[in-house]
């Protein structure tokens, strides 16, 4: 095993990034927690980075957005090495896979092999994505395997809408209704009986519940959670404005300060 240390890439482009990539996985000289990883501890980072990379594009920090696509990209390039040590597949099948799905879903952009170029007409994308599944080989599984592991809220509202399709639904919203206060009040007693196992237990059903009623009533849950964290961060952000004009930090005020400050906030910022 040659234990030679890489020289550093001739040039800082992708096929520098993909020769860092293979160094940081080659056994002996490589590094020791790039080598111990795998898809599934990775897929935690994946979907961290894509998040830095929307919260650059919401602050229009484009320095900022530049280095976190950078670390976005590096992810695809992490997941590909891996597959590739694995014997699965490498990095050029992950290009050739997006190249062939973007000319094939963009038949009134790219000719076809007689030169044609279709017109673009309502729901050709959804047609052609249709037609995509129906060709894949069917898989042995259940209803909810379709549904991919969105973050918490947006899965929940994912799942119960599939379920839906089947029939698996409360038929009136006001059952619903009642199905909060009914996790609500077994949420309550598992508080009272100081489990805290059985208090997140219950818990996430009481969130789960709560979302059932938001997806009755045609709202878009985590579209409503993001939009109240929003609006947190800017009363927040008035609150501490108005402390630092008064030479003040959070811990100077007593929480009646704090709270006439929130209220204060509430009124500038509904």
């Amino acid at each position: 095993m040659d234990k030679t240390p890489p020289k550093p890439p001739v040039k800082y482009d992708m096929n520098g990034l993909r020769y860092i990539m293979r160094e940081l996985r080659r056994p002996v000289t490589g590094c020791a927690w790039d080598l111990e990883q795998d898809f599934k501890s990775i897929g935690a980072y994946t979907v961290e980075e894509a998040y830095e990379v929307v919260d650059a594009i919401y602050k229009q920090d484009y320095d900022e957005l530049a280095e976190e696509l950078g670390d976005l990209l590096l992810q695809p390039l992490f997941h590909a090495q891996i597959a590739e040590d694995m014997g699965l597949f490498d990095f050029d099948k992950v290009v050739w896979n997006i190249c062939d799905k973007m000319i094939r879903r963009h038949p009134h952009v790219f000719a076809n092999e007689n030169g044609e170029v279709i017109e673009l007409t309502d729901g050709l994308w959804q047609r052609i994505k249709d037609e995509e599944k129906a060709a894949k080989p069917k898989r042995d599984g259940h209803l909810l395997d379709e549904i991919p592991h969105f973050p918490a809220l947006k899965h929940a509202q994912k799942l119960q809408n599939k379920a839906a399709t089947v029939g698996f639904d409360w038929p009136d919203v006001e059952q619903v209704k009642d199905k909060i206060d009914e996790e609500l009040n077994e949420f309550y007693a598992e508080v009272e009986a100081g489990d805290k196992v059985k208090q997140q237990a219950e818990f996430g059903d009481l969130l789960f519940s709560l979302v059932n009623y938001g997806r009755h009533l045609g709202l878009d849950c985590d579209a409503a959670l993001q939009s109240t964290n929003d609006k947190f961060i800017s009363r927040f952000n008035l609150i501490e404005d108005a402390l630092k004009t008064q030479n003040r930090h959070f811990r100077d005020a007593s929480l009646d300060e704090l709270e006439a400050l929130w209220q204060d906030a509430k009124g500038k910022n509904k």
